[in-house]
């Protein structure tokens, strides 16, 4: 029976970590469909796996290299954030570069490669403890932060002169929300990796939006979505002993072509 397989602590683990980044990529993958910022998971996912790989090369844990440089990458995108959605091809070339950066790092470090598979694919079902302690602190400091935020941030979204000229900062508010997108695009990365990090941060969110009229049902249908996806995957990865990251595209996909029909 499918309930037994909770009797696995790394079963539970797995559960537990991939609820805690549905929910925090739904939430804030919502207002990036909404700002039509879906380049920012992208780049961020690739600096993340060049912060994560650079860890590996001097001792540290790849989840804190992945979220210092994703974080210090958020910063210098939202300070230059409309200088950079002039410049697509100078973003191409830097994440490419980022990329070919990280290749350098595993092969500099030929011992971390056996952790590439993990930081590009994900590997939910070998999360251990310590790094759920992580995940969750880094889901209470984000939602936390994206509760302060989001009136102004909605606000800024959807009538970006009118919230300029009522004295909110565009530019401040470009920063504390690319801060946001790199803590989910870490989160996420522990379950379907760096590579396919849109599968959590984009794929609920834009299928929300398709289904819904308001920013609220909009919004909670979102994290709906992100958790039953993560939770089915995981049941048809132990079912069929497939990669989990791949069960949880494979759903997102087949539910974004149902929507797109109706």
């Amino acid at each position: 029976m499918i309930i037994d397989i909770f009797h696995y602590e790394f079963v539970r683990n797995a559960f537990f970590a991939g609820t805690l980044a549905a929910v925090v990529a739904s939430l804030i993958g919502y207002f990036v469909v909404l700002r039509g910022q879906n380049f920012a998971g992208h780049a961020l996912s690739h600096i993340g796996f060049t912060g994560a790989a650079g860890a590996g090369l001097i001792g540290l844990s790849p989840a804190s290299g992945l979220l210092v440089l994703t974080l210090t990458a958020a910063v210098i995108m939202g300070w230059l954030s409309e200088k950079i959605a002039k410049n697509d091809t100078a973003v191409g070339v830097t994440l490419a570069f980022a990329l070919g950066l990280g290749v350098l790092f595993l092969y500099l470090y030929s011992d971390f490669a056996g952790r590439a598979m993990g930081i590009l694919f994900g590997n939910l079902l070998g999360v251990s403890r310590g790094l759920i302690r992580m995940m969750l602190v880094y889901a209470v400091i984000s939602i936390a932060i994206l509760a302060v935020l989001a009136r102004p941030l909605l606000f800024a979204t959807l009538e970006p002169e009118l919230a300029e000229a009522k004295g909110v900062s565009l530019r401040f508010i470009s920063i504390l929300f690319l801060i946001l997108v790199a803590i989910a695009v870490t989160e996420a990365s522990q379950v379907v990796g760096v590579l396919l990090v849109f599968t959590l941060l984009i794929g609920p969110p834009a299928i929300a939006i398709k289904l819904t009229k308001t920013f609220w049902s909009g919004i909670v249908l979102s994290v709906i979505i992100g958790v039953i996806f993560v939770w089915f995957g995981i049941i048809l990865a132990y079912l069929t002993d497939w990669p989990v990251s791949f069960w949880i595209s494979a759903l997102n996909f087949g539910g974004y072509l149902m929507c797109r029909q109706l």
